[in-house]
């Protein structure tokens, strides 16, 4: 973290409720020799656990769960506490419906154009073949949010690939005009046919990290005008 604290996200099984699976965090404040762990977890069912630092006030967790939401938790006391994010990004993501199997999605936090964001990967699951409904391919897509508003920025991986578990990477370099940002993702993939393959791809986003910034600016426009409207109208009042 921003500070001296080093953690990491864990993925547990509980010895009763039938070894329901649930998401907490480690932490060391001073030195590795000294751990600590979150005294909250997540709801059962919930694995496969992402963590960022945001804006260095506090942690965001996403996990996958079994009902196929993603739910979101954040920390204000560097894990020692687990809240829902009820109300913003907690179920947001997901498919309750199909059930299907855990994954872990990639999530990074990173200032781009001067404003504070988190980018997440999950994949989608488009809709099988009549007959075929265990058959399900899924693209992973990449999500821009500022903690308030939540933008479906598009694809990552191609079509043809049964693309599952992510992660991602933005990477900052200079300053003021000179800066420049690099977006990276790493994920899995399956291919069929007579024999199923499995490898990992790493892949560089320049095309969507253009529209990251698309958005971006659109938000400051907006915002922008809409603050002036406001302020309009209170001179208009008095």
């Amino acid at each position: 973290t921003g500070g001296d604290t080093l953690l990491f996200p864990v993925e547990a099984t509980k010895k009763e409720d039938d070894g329901e699976t649930v998401s907490l965090i480690i932490y060391s404040l001073k030195d590795t020799n000294n751990w600590g762990m979150s005294k909250e977890i997540s709801a059962d069912g919930c694995g496969d656990p992402s963590v960022v630092e945001w804006k260095y006030t506090k942690l965001i967790v996403m996990t996958a769960c079994d009902d196929g939401r993603c739910r979101v938790y954040e920390s204000g006391d560097v894990g020692e506490s687990l809240t829902e994010a009820l109300g913003t990004h907690s179920c947001v993501w997901g498919n309750p419906k199909a059930r299907m199997k855990r994954v872990a999605s990639g999530l990074t936090a990173a200032n781009i154009e001067d404003r504070d964001v988190m980018l997440v990967t999950l994949p989608v699951y488009s809709k099988p073949p009549k007959g075929r409904e265990d058959n399900e391919q899924g693209i992973i897509r990449l999500w821009l949010t500022d903690n308030t508003h939540v933008v479906d920025i598009g694809s990552v991986s191609e079509e043809e690939e049964d693309a599952a578990a992510s992660s991602l990477l933005c990477k900052s370099t200079g300053s003021g005009d000179d800066k420049k940002e690099e977006l990276i993702a790493l994920y899995g993939r399956k291919k069929g046919g007579e024999k199923t393959s499995f490898s990992m791809v790493f892949v560089c986003l320049t095309r969507q990290l253009e529209r990251v910034k698309e958005v971006l600016t659109t938000w400051k426009e907006v915002h922008g005008g809409v603050s002036n409207l406001c302020l309009s109208l209170r001179a208009n009042e008095g």
